[in-house]
């Protein structure tokens, strides 16, 4: 384990962040090292656990107070470094993954479409075969790191076929646009690509021909898992501030945590903070063990998000006015809760598939009787 990074030049930022800042911000994250765990040291990494990698980001958490900082990393990591490293030959592999894990080169995936979300196969943007290589025509909608991105993972059908290619921002037919920019987050960029005849090598191609609903769905396996590895740093921050406030405030006499409404409330974020860090070790073991990870992640992420919304609201709640005052940095949580709700696919998209994962919901296939 290498040591623990100094994260005094990621502390809460008060007021908004121009596109630089934002950008500076991801590179002090890769200047400490917070990129390379659980990834092979040939190509840069620290070649420890995925149980390392939970414990540096809930400590990013606590310290940066950001959700949209952490919604980046996550997006740079397992939307692009992560199925590189899992589905790349080794010339992209060599090429990319030392530039992703240094922050010479921010990263993300595009999947979303203006007309398709979570139903992947509704997908419309299309490869076409271009000579020896290919041709991208489509639209890509609220895709984290955008229009700052240097590289992205972008899944086309290929002859009807989910595919997936690496697009570069300066690629002839490809624009980066600050569309579709979100109010929640803010300490991350949200944005539209725009793919008109975007011309690629053949080396572009990411993986098989085919194969990129796998991809796709292993990629969001292990954002779902892991995102809320910092947002769980975040609610202890919540924690801290709410019982540090409740020892402080007197109401009728006594501490206002004396108060059996407030207790309980505060109980409850415990409760719902430890829930998380026992859901999120449950997911790195997995990982460290080899083991599959569909089911645990996604009750990892619907556990999670709808806990850090209802401790976010309570936090407010429990402070009073005080909770939406700027300077408090509690109730512009409540909005990044919110996303959190909705990134990685919805709560309801977690609940069909453990529905699904389990024999029963939408999209489970019975055995044939034969």
């Amino acid at each position: 384990m290498t040591d623990i990074p100094d994260f005094t030049d990621l502390l809460p930022y008060n007021g908004p962040l121009d596109q630089q800042q934002i950008l500076a911000r991801f590179q002090t994250v890769a200047k400490l090292g917070i990129l390379r765990h659980a990834l092979p040291d040939s190509y840069g990494g620290y070649a420890d656990k995925f149980h390392h990698l939970c414990q540096t980001h809930r400590l990013l958490g606590v310290s940066s107070r950001d959700p949209g900082l952490i919604l980046m990393v996550n997006a740079h990591l397992w939307g692009a470094v992560f199925p590189i490293l899992l589905y790349g030959d080794e010339r992209q592999k060599e090429r990319f993954l030392p530039a992703l894990l240094d922050g010479r080169y921010l990263s993300g995936h595009a999947i979303t479409e203006p007309g398709c979300g979570s139903d992947v196969q509704a997908m419309t943007s299309r490869a076409e075969h271009d000579g020896n290589g290919y041709r991208l025509t489509g639209e890509k909608r609220y895709i984290t790191n955008i229009p700052l991105a240097n590289w992205l993972v972008v899944y086309a059908k290929l002859d009807g076929q989910i595919t997936a290619f690496l697009v570069a921002k300066e690629d002839s037919g490809c624009q980066f646009s600050g569309g579709s920019a979100l109010q929640a987050c803010r300490g991350s960029l949200t944005g539209s690509v725009y793919l008109d005849h975007c011309k690629l090598g053949p080396e572009r191609l990411l993986g098989k021909v085919g194969a990129g609903a796998q991809m796709l769905q292993r990629a969001l396996e292990l954002e779902r898992a892991f995102i809320f590895a910092g947002i769980a740093g975040v609610m202890q921050w919540q924690l801290d501030n709410v019982i540090r406030h409740s020892r402080e405030r007197m109401s009728g006499g006594t501490h206002l945590g004396r108060h059996q409404a407030i207790g309980h409330r505060i109980a409850d974020m415990k409760l719902r903070l430890d829930t998380v860090d026992l859901w999120l070790n449950e997911c790195a073991r997995l990982c460290d063990e080899g083991k599959r990870l569909s089911l645990a992640s996604a009750e990892t992420k619907l556990y999670a998000a709808e806990a850090f919304l209802q401790s976010s609201l309570d936090a407010v709640q429990i402070l009073g006015a005080a909770g939406l005052e700027k300077t408090s940095g509690l109730a512009g949580l409540v909005e990044d809760a919110l996303a959190g709700r909705l990134f990685s696919g919805s709560s309801e998209i977690q609940k069909n598939i453990i529905a699904a994962l389990l024999g029963t919901g939408e999209g489970y296939k019975p055995k044939s009787s034969r």
